[in-house]
Formats: structure tokens, C-alpha cells, sequence
């Protein structure tokens, strides 16, 4: 009985959050900033949206690091001083708020990378990625799930019950090395002590933070507006 309350409530919550974006979506279109002929329209945008191709799983990500994959631009937008806190590898801080400044474009207009945009859950991350996409910015992605889910499956994956499918033990065993690789250390006879997790050194600003050269997109002419003498 537990479980399917706790089902519906999160079939409910993740409901919720796509009406959300989709009302997020509509008003992005209203926003005067934009003049008429510029950003993507509508009716993409919204297709964009609700495509689940649009996100990367915790487990996708974490291959990818481990691999090194050059081809990765990790961007966190939460605040400044969670970012201090802790942060994924490499990842470079450009808050909500800063997501449509000038200096943020050089970062979030990409051709050369996968941009994947995070925060605590999905919340900011998906405002980010709405007002990038409505402009038009390609190869964007979110991490489905945020920090709090890198945490539970990466950092702190839980073990399966005897009862589980031997699929859930190579999918623990997998994410146990993996967090092993981001500096998680296990005791090796005392089980319930705490696991040690090494904090990630974070430079003092975003800026000082750059994975990999990054090569700037020119800015797309504005066209003029309509209207006139």
C-alpha cells in the first residue's frame, strides 16, 4: 500500500513538473527580449521539451567522465556558494540568473561539445535549458535527476536485496567502481560506517574553471525589426 501511494505521488509530481515547463515554454515566447524573427518557434520549442532525449542519466554520465570523453562541457547552474560546496568534475559555474549574459554564450552556444546542464533536481537546470533552446542553442542536455541523484547512484549506490535480478548486482557493481573513481573509499569490514567521500577542489570563480578550450560561436546578426518609416 506504501508503494503505490508512493507511485502515485511521484507520477503526480513528475506531472506536475511537465506542466510546468510547458507553461515555462509558452511564456518564453512572450518574453520581450527576443525580437520576432529570432530563437526557434513555438511549436519546436515545445517538442524539444518534452522529448526524453533531451536528458542524460546519472549512469551515462559518469561512463563518460571516467572515459574522459573530450567531447563533454559540464555546466552547473546552481548558485555560487553550493557550487563551492560541491560539484562534478570540471564543471563550470554559470548560475540561473547569468544564463542568458553575454559572457555565458561562449560557454552554452556550442557546436564543438555536448552541453550538460545540472543543479540540485531538475528545477533550474530545466529553466536553463528552456532559455537556451528557445534561443536556439544547440546540443544541450540535462542531467536527469541533478546532484541528488549523481549522489544516490554514483556516490552512494544502494545495495540490491538477494531477491533483486542479477542485472540490479552488475548495475551495483558497476556504480561501486565507478564511485570508487570519484574518490569514495569503502571500509572494508565495519559495513555500517559511514562512507568518506574526498571533497572536490573548486577554484574561487567560474572563470578559473575551464575544462577544455572553448571556442565561441559567432553571434547570429539580429535581424531588424519590423515596422518603421
Amino acid at each position: 500500500m506504501v508503494n503505490r501511494k508512493l507511485v502515485k505521488f511521484l507520477s503526480l509530481r513528475y506531472k506536475i513538473l511537465a506542466a510546468i515547463l510547458i507553461v515555462l515554454a509558452g511564456g518564453l515566447v512572450l518574453l520581450p527580449k527576443y525580437e520576432k524573427h529570432e530563437g526557434i518557434s513555438p511549436e519546436q520549442l515545445l517538442s524539444n521539451a518534452i522529448s526524453p532525449e533531451r536528458y542524460i542519466t546519472t549512469d551515462e554520465l559518469a561512463d563518460r567522465i571516467i572515459n574522459q570523453d573530450p567531447s563533454l562541457l559540464l555546466i552547473d547552474v546552481r548558485d555560487e556558494n553550493a557550487y563551492k560546496k560541491y560539484s562534478l568534475p570540471s564543471a563550470v559555474n554559470i548560475p540561473l540568473k547569468k544564463i542568458l549574459e553575454d559572457d555565458s554564450e561562449s560557454y552554452l552556444n556550442q557546436d564543438e561539445f555536448d552541453v550538460i546542464l545540472f543543479s540540485n533536481d531538475n528545477f533550474h537546470s530545466d529553466q536553463a535549458w528552456l532559455l537556451c533552446n528557445r534561443i536556439d542553442y544547440k546540443n544541450l542536455y540535462v542531467l536527469k535527476g541533478g546532484i541528488n541523484k549523481w549522489f544516490n547512484t554514483i556516490i552512494n549506490p544502494k545495495k540490491p536485496t538477494e531477491n533483486m535480478a542479477s542485472n540490479a548486482f552488475e548495475l551495483y557493481s558497476l556504480r561501486k567502481a565507478a564511485s570508487m573513481h570519484f574518490g569514495v573509499a569503502y571500509p572494508k569490514k565495519v559495513h555500517k560506517q559511514p562512507v568518506i567521500i574526498k571533497k572536490a577542489s573548486v577554484a574561487k570563480t567560474s572563470t578559473a574553471i575551464v575544462p577544455k578550450k572553448i571556442i565561441p560561436k559567432k553571434k547570429k546578426k539580429k535581424m531588424p525589426t519590423e515596422g518603421g518609416c
